[in-house]
């Protein structure tokens, strides 16, 4: 599996699933999104095996992405989901800030659920490159590419014009050839960097419709709530906003979430139309904060969200949601990376993609 059919993937409804394996994390990034330490309480594993199983052939994710903190300090965990996972059709992806890359072989166990995987995802910015050398994670990932394993990076800059980012770029195309896309994101002020980040300079919403990509996939956070949205400052939120809230893997099945997810008029509208359109259409733009804070804040504007899950509902609301994930997935990978990553360097993310003919790009 491609880095470009995987965010292909992501604003179609449920056609992923994304899992905290563990908050814990043993490098200390200046900039991690979810201010991980070697502290924190895992997600019941047996729970999650236990979810992941409630897959079948007919209703299952296309994609399952672990993620953390540093997933792979439970490498059996992981590759048992990954196998429990592709028992129902589904395949796997991990994402990974390198840590067992300072030695010079990796690790058996960490190697073997790496090769459980369908693709294989590493970060790498200035501030990763402060805890493992970008040496020692390319010559990891030149393993897991003689492996067999599709391999991308996950790269954080400061800007479009970072010279790092240019740098860095250039290094892995020299280095790898086409073989490695790249999925080039911009600093945010969120997690560790929120102390210290400046946020960006970006125009507030203006109430056009702008599709929600991100309320897409169901996310298993680490207390075992499942939420209909990434967004790390809403994944950590507790209590989790009523609208964003799906269920609890201690006692529900993928079934019983991805139900809830496609037949809530509130997240069809958020999909299709975003949240600034809802508060501009049903009451007061100037109400809304931002994007993703006037998301959250849609349940103390009961008129704006009654609203949306009145014209959500029925056929109709199922159709725009339908048609909004089409249109989105029929503009490509790159055309979302423009929306939520780097626009310069959106073209990365089809590096090494099989053009329509079988040919890689």
């Amino acid at each position: 599996m491609d880095l470009a059919e995987l965010v292909g993937l992501r604003p179609v409804p449920c056609a992923g699933l994304l899992v905290t394996l563990t908050p814990r994390c043993p490098l200390s990034c200046a900039h991690c999104s979810t201010s991980s330490t070697m502290r924190g309480t895992d997600p019941d594993g047996e729970q999650l095996l236990r979810f992941v199983g409630s897959f079948t052939p007919e209703d299952r994710p296309e994609l399952v992405l672990l993620t953390g903190g540093e997933p792979l300090l439970r490498p059996a965990l992981a590759a048992e989901l990954a196998t429990a996972a592709r028992a129902s059709g589904a395949r796997t992806a991990l994402l990974s800030g390198m840590f067992f890359a300072r030695q010079e072989r990796i690790p058996a166990r960490i190697r073997a659920t790496i090769r459980t995987l369908d693709h294989f995802s590493a970060s790498i910015d200035a501030f990763h490159e402060r805890e493992i050398p970008r040496a020692e994670v390319f010559r990891a990932l030149r393993a897991v590419l003689d492996d067999g394993v599709p391999v991308s990076l996950h790269i954080t800059g400061t800007g479009p014009e970072d010279p790092y980012l240019a740098e860095l770029t250039a290094d892995v195309r020299r280095t790898f050839g086409g073989q490695v896309p790249m999925l080039v994101n911009e600093l945010r002020a969120v997690g560790r960097a929120a102390a210290w980040a400046a946020g960006a300079n970006t125009p507030g919403p203006d109430g056009r419709p702008l599709p929600c990509a991100m309320a897409a996939w169901p996310v298993v956070a680490q207390d075992g709530a499942v939420l209909a949205c990434c967004n790390q400052d809403t994944v950590d939120r507790r209590p989790v906003p009523p609208h964003l809230l799906l269920g609890h893997v201690s006692r529900d099945g993928w079934g019983a979430i991805r139900r809830r997810s496609l037949a809530s008029p509130a997240l069809r509208m958020l999909r299709a139309v975003g949240p600034a359109h809802l508060y501009a259409r049903y009451g007061e733009l100037s109400d809304c904060s931002g994007y993703c804070s006037g998301c959250r804040a849609l349940a103390e504007r009961p008129g704006v969200l009654a609203a949306a899950e009145r014209d959500g509902s029925g056929p109709v609301g199922e159709l725009l949601d339908l048609q909004s994930a089409r249109t989105q997935r029929a503009a490509g990978p790159a055309a979302l990376v423009r929306r939520f990553g780097s626009p310069r360097y959106a073209e990365l993310v089809t590096l090494g993609a099989e053009a329509p003919g079988g040919a890689p790009q």
